[in-house]
């Protein structure tokens, strides 16, 4: 029997039905689309929001924070709502609510208003990604996948990168309420293509009425552990920063309850019949090790997506939108990867992709440790490109391995704990990113100047430079204060910078030490296993 055949007939959980399963590809990676690039546009325009609603630039952070929580309390339990519901109906129900959402925050008038439809707009886009994901595992074929997932991958991978300078054009060309209107049409056409295009197999719908005639018993208790577990945790990485971290009861009392709440919440899912979500999945050895390396991935993903635009916009004189101009051949460039790994992929096991992707991903992060003060706009665009010229070959392979063996009822649970391993990853990445940012900008200020003392001939020398550059410039008067608050400044500077090189290393060092772990831990995948395995 042909792959082909194993995706269709009765049994078949394929959601393309008698239409071309590309079609359907391109159909769910347009939402995918919309609601990643919206996440990077917000992040851009908060001081235009903030701004405008007459409000602080710490209160307009949560509107980037509420959202991320809703998705986060939303995310893991959506496998499940999509086993219940329908996975079209479910899809579709997400869609909507994101869109009229998205209507929503644009009419917002008021913080109040804005931080209440951002929630909303987060449950419907954090139930996305799951019914998208389990779609494709169960449409495409296990030598076909990795293409597949390299046409989704453009979406979730590119998005961030276009984010940036769209957001920057729009606030600084219309408003930033502009970021929010152009979900509308986007969510329109998407649902139009769902409604149209998306098939929902007659076994799934036969699986759903079979689970609805037993007996709708909801693990409530799992669902509120879970949702307090996430979303006090999201939080905490989040606000831990703006908050102070550990010295703050905010960050300790929300740190606290996400702790209690995990311990309470695994002996009680491992306990039911019926779990809202499924941790069974990740004692099996190729699962788990996937939803780590995935996390992985989402922390060098997202935290290389916020730390580079931050870089260029804190240390050089770069606007948002030149700022995602820089970065924006990175995206193109992975527009070009994607397909082309994914053609490549079926020819040698998903490890040894992972390995070439993670020396990749090493060797970018060691190069971006060359940055210098006077760094050009060529020099960030080569950086951004070679640090996600290797994402391809780690984000399809991941995706083809998380699915190897696992049960057809269990790909909707499965994709959502893939979906939560990505986002979570990203929590940690630029939460983790930005702490050693500010204690290694601290321990090089503190370096730097010890070398700044009068008896310094290089200090005095150094000083009487820059005080003569004031004198001939029209500031006779102060000089001197000038002078060394222009130096106190290049050391800032300098400080700063240096923090960023170590943020590099870092990353490069964790990409290495991942290496082994994936030889280890992941095993080969044999055509016939996997085809048997995956021949729902």
């Amino acid at each position: 029997m042909s792959d082909q055949r194993q995706y269709s007939g009765p049994e078949s959980r394929s959601a393309a039905g008698d239409r071309s399963p590309w079609l359907i590809a391109i159909v769910v990676s347009i939402a995918t689309f919309m609601v990643v690039l919206d996440t990077a546009i917000a992040n851009v325009s908060l001081r235009y929001i903030g701004g405008s609603l007459a409000i602080s630039v710490d209160e307009s952070t949560w509107v980037v924070t509420t959202y991320l929580i809703a998705n986060a309390v939303v995310l893991p339990v959506s496998g499940w709502l999509s086993n219940v519901i329908g996975r079209k109906r479910f899809y579709m129900l997400c869609v909507a609510v994101f869109t009229v959402a998205s209507l929503l925050c644009g009419l917002a008038s008021s913080l109040s208003s804005l931080i209440l439809f951002r929630i909303l707009q987060g449950i419907g886009g954090g139930g996305m990604p799951t019914s998208e994901q389990a779609m494709l595992a169960d449409t495409f074929t296990p030598r076909q996948r990795p293409q597949a997932f390299a046409l989704y991958g453009i979406a979730v991978i590119v998005a961030p990168t276009v984010g940036p300078t769209l957001g920057g054009w729009i606030t600084d060309n219309y408003s930033w309420h502009w970021i929010f209107f152009i979900n509308v049409p986007i969510g329109i056409i998407s649902l139009i293509l769902v409604q149209w295009l998306v098939h929902e197999p007659e076994v799934l719908e036969r699986e759903r009425r079979e689970y609805l005639a037993r007996g709708l018993n909801i693990d409530w208790q799992g669902f509120v552990l879970i949702a307090m577990t996430f979303g006090c945790l999201e939080v905490v990485l989040d606000r831990g920063q703006i908050e102070d971290w550990f010295h703050s009861t905010f960050i300790i009392t929300f740190a606290t309850l996400s702790v209690c709440a995990f311990i309470f919440f695994v002996p009680w899912e491992l306990t039911r019949d019926d779990p809202i979500v499924d941790i069974r999945l990740l004692c099996r050895r190729q699962f788990g090790m996937s939803f780590l390396v995935m996390m992985a991935v989402g922390a060098i993903l997202f935290g290389s997506n916020q730390i580079t635009p931050q870089l260029m916009q804190t240390n050089f004189p770069y606007t948002a939108m030149l700022s995602g101009l820089a970065v924006m051949p990175g995206g193109l460039v992975m527009m070009l990867m994607m397909p082309i790994a994914g053609q490549l992929i079926p020819y040698m096991q998903p490890k040894y992709w992972m390995v070439i992707g993670l020396c990749a991903i090493a060797a970018a992060m060691w190069y971006s440790t060359s940055l210098v003060p006077d760094a050009s706009f060529s020099y960030f665009a080569w950086v951004r490109i070679y640090q996600v010229i290797g994402l391809p070959f780690m984000f399809i392979p991941i995706n083809s391995v998380a699915y190897d063996g696992l049960p057809p009822q269990k790909t909707s649970e499965g994709s959502a704990l893939m979906n939560v391993a990505r986002n979570l990853g990203g929590s940690f990445g630029v939460s983790l990113a930005n702490v050693e940012l500010l204690r290694r900008s601290q321990f090089h200020q503190a370096r730097l100047t010890e070398n700044v003392v009068p008896s310094s001939p290089e200090y005095q020398s150094t000083l009487k430079h820059i005080m003569q550059y004031f004198v001939q410039n029209g500031s006779p008067t102060d000089a001197q204060g000038h002078a060394m608050g222009y130096i106190s400044h290049m050391i800032t500077g300098q400080a700063t910078l240096m923090a960023y090189i170590d943020i590099f290393y870092t990353w490069a060092i964790f990409a290495i030490v991942l290496i082994p772990f994936v030889l280890l831990l992941i095993r080969r995948i044999t055509p016939g296993t996997a085809h048997a395995a995956a021949g729902h």
